[in-house]
């Protein structure tokens, strides 16, 4: 009988938990972005970004779900560790620096390549984070949609003609 009314109770009383990568370049912002969140939905500050490794994890926990955030490192030699974390995520959080102009190509290659690109993300939710619009050099989100076609637009003529 006890654990017919323990397992009752925890199935009435269980969180739904789901895994959230946030990614994008080097510098972007994702670990400042990462303590934000946990600050915000959690009563301890989070970590000063100094002091975090190249791979931070928080964990959100709601009314009635679990949010497990995983903030991997944007070098370089990081970039080839995400793809082992898209079949277990339910959403993916893709952070550029909205002031960094000198990086946006990189960045929007790196989007491309490693993430529109991956059929094991195919149907999971994307969000495009523009981090970094409260400063006053930055660009607004139409200027970086806009820089974005012409980048994508300028790929798929050089794929095109063959000069990728």
């Amino acid at each position: 009988m006890y654990h017919l009314l323990k397992g009752l109770h925890e199935y009435l009383t269980r969180k739904e938990e789901f895994s959230i990568i946030i990614i994008g370049l080097d510098g972007a912002g994702k670990t400042t972005l990462l303590e934000k969140i946990k600050t915000f939905y959690n009563d301890t500050p989070g970590l000063d970004p100094s002091k975090i490794g190249p791979t931070d994890l928080g964990k959100v926990s709601l009314p009635s779900t679990i949010l497990s955030f995983f903030d991997l490192g944007g070098q370089r030699g990081m970039r080839s560790i995400w793809h082992r974390y898209y079949d277990d995520c339910h959403a993916v959080v893709y952070v550029i620096d909205a002031q960094d102009k000198e990086r946006f190509g990189e960045g929007w290659e790196v989007f491309a390549d490693s993430v529109l690109s991956s059929p094991r993300i195919l149907n999971v939710p994307l969000l495009l984070l523009a981090n970094k619009q409260d400063t006053s050099t930055s660009m607004s989100a139409t200027e970086i949609r806009q820089d974005y076609e012409v980048w994508d637009h300028h790929r798929r003529d050089s794929a095109r003609s063959g000069r990728m």
